[in-house]
């Protein structure tokens, strides 16, 4: 009778916790299945007594944060990010990427992604002259958007738990 094979290591959740509005509800999904959590930032937030949770503090230089987790993601990795940028130096490691809406981040609509941002910079730069301020910014974030977070999150960590 063949020997059963050794287990896959278990998903690692990089998380850029600064401006994460869904922490909490990262901390149940990876709890659910087994996932380890890396909870990245500048400064230290409380996070749940757990093995699989750890809290990394990293300098506050510029860029430290993002450059610990494109450092450590890699195709075993989901990251949690805003951060367009960020999200593109995950891809190209082979990490799956979500937005704290739920919404992901993927080789198809990173491009769009990167120069509908390179647009908004400059027309946020011409608006801070004298006759303008910049203003907008995204929308609130909603309940809707926690929902398909915590939906998207399930699905991936499913579809990796596959593999």
């Amino acid at each position: 009778m063949p020997s059963p094979s050794p287990s896959a290591a278990p998903v690692t959740i990089l998380v850029d916790a600064d401006a994460c509005p869904v922490k909490e509800e990262i901390y149940r999904v990876a709890q659910r299945h087994k996932a380890h959590v890396r909870v990245v930032s500048n400064s230290p937030f409380r996070v749940p007594v757990s093995e699989r949770v750890k809290r990394v503090v990293v300098s506050d230089g510029f860029d430290a944060a993002d450059d610990w987790i494109a450092d450590n993601a890699s195709p075993g990795t989901v990251v949690i990010t805003a951060d367009i940028l960020l999200a593109e130096r995950c891809l190209k490691a082979g990490a799956v990427v979500l937005r704290h809406d739920g919404k992901s981040f993927d080789a198809a609509s990173i491009g769009s992604a990167i120069a509908t941002r390179a647009i908004m910079e400059d027309l946020r730069a011409g608006m801070d002259g004298p006759l303008g301020a910049a203003g907008g910014g995204p929308p609130p974030f909603s309940k809707a958007d926690r929902s398909r977070f915590l939906q998207a999150l399930d699905r991936v960590l499913v579809r990796m738990a596959r593999v």
